[in-house]
């Protein structure tokens, strides 16, 4: 199993009340899967994500990602595990501004211990740029591409070390249509290839790209379904 998550609770003092962002929630996503989480404001989805990682300690249970118990980590171990392991796509993107597509790929490289040289640095960029269909875009700014072509700029930079999993965060947020189905389309076609996917969304239509999905609300999750096997359902039911 590749994240074990067993009764995590993480609670904040607001004044004199108690919030419990997660409430004694239980989760296992396997090797190749791709979950959604959904949930209105205030679930705990995105508490859940940030503790996935890394970014965040749980207040209290276990969570073992890749076998490795995570949430006792240091500070220093965090971070190392985060590089090493876990490749993020955010709503905003989180480029830099000033910093070239080809550039921004080899980030991660520069901050996980990766043992590449600077050769196989750049090279490596500019397959997973390719993958991403930005082969001609590679030296474009931030301000040089749309939003579709940044949110692909992330997808390859979340690449970079080979994790074993991908994790997003309303990747098709700041999209309009054409875009956001393009970066989801794109995300399942990564999955198919047999990277883990754990995506935060609040659209039904996005999530239904996913294999599997989990409903959150007021810290716990109440809900769990497969909204791909759900439309076979409905189609074989009304031909």
């Amino acid at each position: 199993m590749l994240i074990e998550i067993r009764d995590m609770y993480k609670t904040y003092a607001l004044g004199d009340s108690t919030v419990h962002a997660l409430d004694g929630v239980s989760l296992d996503v396997d090797y190749g899967e791709f979950l959604a989480i959904m949930g209105h404001s205030g679930s705990g989805k995105s508490t859940m994500l940030n503790i996935l990682g890394a970014l965040d300690t749980p207040t209290g249970g276990s969570y073992k990602l890749d076998g490795r118990e995570v949430s006792t980590m240091s500070r220093n171990e965090l971070a190392r595990f985060r590089n090493q392991k876990l490749g993020f796509v955010f709503q905003n993107f989180n480029l830099l501004p000033r910093t070239s597509a080809v550039e921004q790929v080899e980030l991660p490289a520069f901050y996980g211990g990766c043992p590449l040289s600077p050769r196989e640095r750049r090279r490596r960029a500019l397959e997973l740029l390719d993958l991403v269909g930005l082969g001609k875009r590679l030296y474009h700014t931030p301000a040089q591409l749309s939003g579709g072509q940044q949110q692909r700029v992330a997808i390859a930079r979340a690449l970079m070390n080979n994790p074993p999993v991908i994790l997003a965060d309303e990747p098709t947020g700041n999209l309009d249509t054409k875009s956001s189905i393009e970066i989801i389309t794109f995300l399942q076609e990564l999955n198919a290839k047999g990277i883990t996917i754990v995506m935060v969304t609040h659209e039904d239509d996005i999530a239904s790209y996913a294999k599997r999905r989990i409903v959150m609300k007021d810290g716990k999750i109440i809900r769990e379904d497969n909204p791909q096997h759900l439309t076979t359902l409905s189609q074989e039911e009304h031909p």
